[in-house]
């Protein structure tokens, strides 16, 4: 849970537009936040003074409708707050008291210490560690010295400063991944460890040992999709982040370039706050590693061993400047995604073509996590026979020799019969009663409709959104070319409204956005990645203005979050087209159905498949199929070219990527 702070009489007000300043002056809300709250809590509950602001979470919730905290009677959750950098001054030392400060009730005991009331916010002692603030002083002392031709190591008995530390006391994303609940962490770590399969025991024991022994190491975890130091977790997707403890991707974080080449390094200088992060790292989990081209690996495996000194010089010579790393994923799923490129330009774009690979120990998960969830003896036999089946589909076994395309058939029990109109009946098959849902979020969250491509999309999105009583908000997008694309006067003259209105982009919301208040949408931007709001995030609007939209967040760990989302100036780096197209549109499209590509790295209960064009690429199909938590939730329906209902499709499979594993 993400805890607000700020300082005293400046806690935020949210007002409409059209409020005078009498009646913003007179909002119940004024004077009272999630913050001010913690101190009345303090004062009211006993239990309370013993908790640090970021612990608070964990024994009690927070009512915003009454602005209130009161004793949680459901699971625990972790509190972390807001990140400040140093430059914001109080606000700054005000987030580093918070994490040291027990129960206060009001700013005014947050500032005293030993019975003495201090006038600012920077409490002597408890900024700084004696050893850290020693070190920054002393640091200062040298530079100082050295630019008079001297140095400390000249004086007697003067200690010298410990520049590392001093850097590190400095350095705000050092401080961040530190800023756990170490007890709490622990707990759960012993809670999941007892949990852990013979497997997964095994592949947790191997990692940990090379991370402890400081032996460096990259590894493997392959299995399906489904599976105190510092550590750095990246996935590769948005939707995949969510699933981590940090929530970022492996672009943000890492500053890997956009257009990689096999040379590119990233973007992270050696005397920067990232690479010393990166030096103090232990390991590095990378999700969903599969679906990420090689170049970004190697990308950041030169960046490593170019901004982390070698002990030794064999050290120089191991992978990722011989720190732990891990990658996890399914080869089976979809690989790096690469627009009109062959068949041999994808396989060699995986991350087993790369060099990297030759130093990777493969450990391997057999056991679908995803279908054991709520499963009992009964169903043990089905679960076993259709987690074959989806294996089978992964790895082109169906159809016997599959050298990258076959026809298998798809068994009758999923199979959804055709009343005559496709879209109508995949649709009311995951979607029955719609109308009557629109105030269930959780109606829409394990549930949606999977096809290969956007087309699609759009044709089942209109049929269900045609469902929903009520008035539709229509959103036309101001659409140019980018202000820094070098066209001259002429080029910009052949590009008309209507042609750049045109233009359609995968992960582009179109010039046309038409939206109704209950429809789900899924957001394709990373706008707030700490607080849940990235590409892939699925939400249901609540309210449609003519500048922000307000929707409810309906997955991930901030379900039933209210967010605003603004519109954007979006321009996509899509090469099909012979120039930047800038377009100012909310960058939201509505989600009753997703391309298949777009539904990996997620989990649902009610998955309807319709293969009117059938897959198109490697493990397509096995990723749809493979989004279920069991049979009785997934329903195919295929077409074939002349639109009639018929039990054989397409799978690809490109078995000499399965083959280097």
């Amino acid at each position: 849970m993400r805890l607000h702070l700020h300082l005293e009489d400046e806690e935020p007000i949210i007002y409409e537009g059209e409020d005078t300043l009498l009646d913003v002056m007179h909002k119940p809300s004024i004077g009272r936040s999630m913050f001010l709250a913690w101190f009345k809590a303090n004062k009211r509950y006993k239990n309370a003074r013993d908790l640090l602001y970021v612990e608070f979470p964990q024994e009690f919730v927070y009512n915003r409708k009454d602005l209130i905290w009161t004793p949680r009677v459901r699971p625990k959750v972790f509190g972390r707050i807001h990140y400040v950098p140093p430059s914001a001054g109080d606000v700054y030392y005000l987030r580093i008291m918070l994490n040291k400060v027990r129960g206060p009730t009001s700013y005014k005991k947050l500032k005293t210490v030993n019975g003495t009331i201090y006038p600012t916010l920077n409490l002597p002692g408890l900024t700084l560690q004696p050893e850290d603030a020693k070190n920054i002083v002393l640091s200062y002392i040298e530079d100082l010295m050295v630019r008079g031709g001297s140095t400390l190591k000249r004086i007697p008995n003067m200690p010298y400063p410990n520049y590392e530390r001093a850097n590190e006391s400095t350095n705000m994303l050092i401080h961040d991944e530190l800023n756990y609940e170490r007890k709490s962490l622990k707990e759960e770590h012993d809670r999941l460890f007892t949990l852990l399969t013979d497997e997964q025991r095994n592949v947790y024991q191997t990692i940990m040992t090379s991370v402890n022994d400081e032996a460096g190491g990259v590894f493997f975890v392959y299995g399906y999709g489904g599976t105190g130091d510092i550590v750095i977790n990246v996935a590769s997707s948005g939707i995949a982040s969510l699933l981590l403890t940090g929530r970022r991707t492996a672009y943000s974080r890492f500053g890997i370039p956009i257009n990689l080449t096999e040379d590119s390094f990233c973007n992270i200088s050696p005397d920067s706050d990232m690479a010393a992060l990166l030096r103090k790292t232990k390991l590095i989990i990378w999700d969903e590693a599969p679906m990420m081209h090689r170049h970004c690996f190697e990308a950041l495996d030169r960046t490593m061993r170019d901004i982390i000194p070698s002990t030794h010089s064999k050290d120089a010579e191991k992978p990722f400047g011989g720190k732990v790393v891990v990658f996890g994923g399914d080869f089976r799923q979809v690989l790096p995604v690469i627009p009109g490129a062959s068949r041999n330009e994808v396989v060699n774009a995986s991350l087993n073509s790369s060099y990297i690979w030759d130093s990777c120990q493969v450990l391997r998960l057999t056991t679908n996590m995803r279908l054991k969830v709520g499963s009992n003896i009964v169903d043990k036999k089905e679960i076993e026979v259709f987690g074959k089946w989806i294996l089978d589909i992964g790895e082109g076994k169906l159809s016997g020799h599959n050298d990258g395309e076959a026809l298998i058939e798809i068994p009758r029990d999923i199979l959804l019969d055709d009343k005559g109109d496709a879209i109508a009946s995949i649709s009311s098959c995951i979607y029955p009663s719609l109308s009557e849902h629109l105030d269930d979020p959780e109606y829409f969250q394990d549930r949606a409709i999977l096809v290969p491509t956007n087309e699609e999309v759009d044709s089942i999105n209109y049929h269900l959104l045609s469902l929903i009583d009520g008035e539709e908000k229509i959103y036309y997008s101001p659409d140019s070319i980018c202000p820094t694309d070098d066209c001259d006067a002429f080029e910009k003259s052949l590009y008309t409204s209507d042609i750049l209105n045109a233009v359609k982009l995968s992960g582009v919301p179109n010039h046309i956005l038409t939206l109704k208040v209950g429809v789900p949408v899924m957001l394709l931007r990373n706008i707030d990645q700490a607080n849940g709001l990235c590409n892939g995030t699925r939400m249901q609007i609540r309210k449609l203005g003519e500048h922000v939209i307000e929707a409810k967040v309906i997955t991930g760990s901030h379900s039933g979050d209210i967010v605003h989302i603004p519109r954007m100036k979006l321009v996509p780096s899509d090469r099909k087209i012979p120039f930047r197209l800038q377009r100012r549109q909310f960058p939201v499209v509505v989600c009753f159905a997703m391309t298949i590509n777009k539904s990996q790295g997620q989990s649902l209960s009610q998955v309807g498949l319709f293969l009117k064009k059938s897959v198109f690429s490697h493990g397509q199909l096995y990723v749809a199929v493979s989004r279920v938590k069991s049979k009785k939730g997934l329903k195919v329906l295929v077409c074939d070219e002349d639109n009639n209902p018929t039990n054989m499709t397409k799978n690809v499979v490109y078995k000499e990527v399965l083959q280097k594993i």
